[in-house]
């Protein structure tokens, strides 16, 4: 079967209607956390532009959160996408005015439609790798969330941008230029959090928050794991994030059963029938 190539218009969101589509959303978790999250960021926070589209409105079947690509770093955001329809899904993967298959992509989307995914980039003779399958993890009531102990909340700040190599070195995905754009824009534009050395000053823990708002990149350097930094880390995060009206949330990859304990534990919870996935076409 080939790849579809009739023509569906695609339309972009103005600010009145991202606005109107957050809300929308919101009535859809946990599917539409990841995009929810996406346009939250944007209808409070100037920063790097992200187009926002949909098939259809106001009841649209798909939409699909993409960088414009204009600029060093923009290869390595994520396009990501929230579906109600396979189907819809589809024609819109077969859109050469959405989708550019002649360059790198990483999609993120439902580990339920991997198949479908899968089918079009071969059709498409595109090379395509399934990157990362995650746990989503929700915290709905920040109530349950330990007391940060005195000693480390003294040494608790924020990243600035001097701390970019550090973070981009140490992330799984990372340790490329790339990757340095990316971590280097969400430390100006949204929330981290980090504990800082007493002698050196210089972060030894640390956690990012992306452009969808979920938690991420959480690390401790090697010689001062088992202090208990990440989670209180991870609790003083939730806790600024959920007073400011953020979603608080994170993806946990399945393989990773450490981060997945650390967060059952302080009270995040997931549906069990929901992973989240991502997608490289064209790898870099």
């Amino acid at each position: 079967m080939q790849v579809s190539e009739r023509v569906t218009t695609m339309e972009q969101l103005n600010e009145m209607q991202l606005k109107t589509v957050e809300t929308q959303l919101k009535e859809l978790y946990p599917q539409s956390q990841q995009v929810y999250g996406y346009i939250f960021q944007m209808n409070r926070v100037m920063a790097d532009p992200i187009q926002v589209f949909v098939d259809r409105w106001p009841e649209f079947n798909v939409i699909l959160c993409k960088p414009p690509y204009e600029k060093e770093g923009d290869l390595f955001k994520d396009t990501c996408v929230f579906t109600k329809d396979e189907a819809s899904f589809r024609n819109i993967l077969g859109e050469n005015n959405i989708i550019d298959w002649t360059k790198f992509l990483c999609l993120g989307t439902s580990l339920c439609y991997e198949e479908m995914v899968m089918a079009v980039a071969s059709e498409r003779k595109v090379p395509v790798n399934k990157v990362s399958v995650s746990h989503m993890m929700m915290l709905q009531d920040p109530s349950r969330l330990p007391p940060v102990q005195s000693a480390i909340e003294s040494m608790i700040s924020s990243l600035d941008e001097s701390h970019t190599d550090l973070v981009n070195k140490t992330w799984k995905f990372g340790n490329t230029e790339n990757s340095f754009q990316m971590i280097r824009n969400m430390i100006r534009h949204y929330p981290s959090c980090c504990v800082l050395d007493a002698e050196s000053q210089l972060p030894i823990a640390w956690v990012l928050t992306y452009p969808s708002c979920a938690m991420g990149m959480l690390y401790t350097l090697q010689e001062h794991r088992g202090q208990g930094l990440a989670k209180a880390l991870v609790s003083s995060m939730s806790r600024r994030l959920y007073s400011q009206g953020f979603p608080v949330y994170c993806f946990v990859e399945e393989e990773n059963t450490l981060s997945y304990n650390l967060f059952t534990n302080l009270g995040f919870t997931e549906d069990p029938q929901y992973r989240a996935a991502w997608f490289d076409f064209n790898s870099l």
